[in-house]
């Protein structure tokens, strides 16, 4: 598991390096600010993926006296990072691409090469975002999410600015600053979405439907009299979950061991890495 994370994290630092060079050399040879803006993204990116790498790292540490639930938070706390680079991308961008709006000084030069940055990146962005999704969702990784959000953003990006070249070909160059404006509505967007879940997890929130699906895993047992005091946390992949349940007082300790035992099994049935705590009390 650590060994596929940490490669796929790293593959994604190599991508993102290999496309901010790019995409800077040919922004500063046509002077296309939709181009450098995707530039200065992809130099993001690529701090971004660098700051999952080691955040992956960190959080599959065992817990340790230092940090008794683990390290998971790490991964929650690069995925914010991530969130506050991004929406430094886009007050650059913005400021940019008003600018040039504003005083009408476009210098855009397009060529080959224009075409060839945005379509390759586009290329690279789609089979990135696909692989660390796919590896987010398998190890529950926010991590890699982000690090996913990012590329596939990226894509959208990198096609708003490909119609941007396209107008200007035909001679309507503040075309790319609007272009360059639109990435910043996306970028926009894509962090929020971001940065709320990053937030809610760092602030404790119960994950969405976490806590109903585990109110339907218990009270089909029917030796639970009543439960109360169910309290849910996340930490990167890890869920950890507290309840109290009430059942016969003539019951034996091996009995309600038993119980206790389903109550676990249950919940690990709808939270795949759980570490669930469960007191007894008898029913008065």
């Amino acid at each position: 598991m650590k060994n596929e994370k940490n490669r796929v994290a790293f593959m994604s630092i190599l991508a993102a390096v290999f496309l901010t060079g790019f995409k800077l050399i040919v922004g500063v040879f046509t002077g296309s600010l939709g181009i450098l803006s995707e530039a200065l993204h992809s130099a993001l990116d690529m701090v971004a993926a660098a700051i999952t790498y080691f955040s992956v790292r960190i959080s599959d540490k065992p817990a340790d006296s230092d940090h008794q639930f683990g390290h998971g938070k790490v991964e929650n706390l690069s995925a914010f990072i991530e969130t506050i680079l991004l929406l430094v991308t886009c007050i650059w961008i913005i400021y940019e691409a008003i600018s040039r709006l504003i005083s009408g000084d476009f210098h855009i030069e397009v060529s080959i090469w224009s075409y060839v940055v945005v379509v390759s990146s586009m290329i690279i962005d789609i089979t990135r975002s696909r692989i660390l999704k796919r590896t987010a969702l398998k190890y529950k990784s926010q991590a890699l999410e982000a690090d996913a959000l990012h590329f596939s953003t990226d894509i959208w990006s990198s096609a708003v600015v490909l119609v941007g070249l396209i107008f200007a070909n035909f001679g309507i160059f503040y075309a790319d600053s609007i272009a360059a404006l639109a990435v910043a509505v996306i970028i926009i967007t894509v962090s929020y979405r971001l940065g709320k879940k990053s937030v809610d997890v760092l602030l404790d929130r119960v994950p969405e439907n976490t806590f109903q699906q585990i109110e339907n895993a218990v009270k089909n047992i029917k030796e639970i009299t009543h439960y109360h005091n169910i309290k849910v946390r996340s930490s990167g992949a890890d869920t950890f979950v507290e309840i109290n349940i009430h059942v016969a007082p003539n019951l034996n300790i091996r009995e309600a061991h038993e119980i206790s035992n389903r109550v676990e099994i249950e919940i690990l049935k709808v939270i795949e890495r759980g570490d669930i705590h469960v007191h007894i009390e008898p029913e008065e």
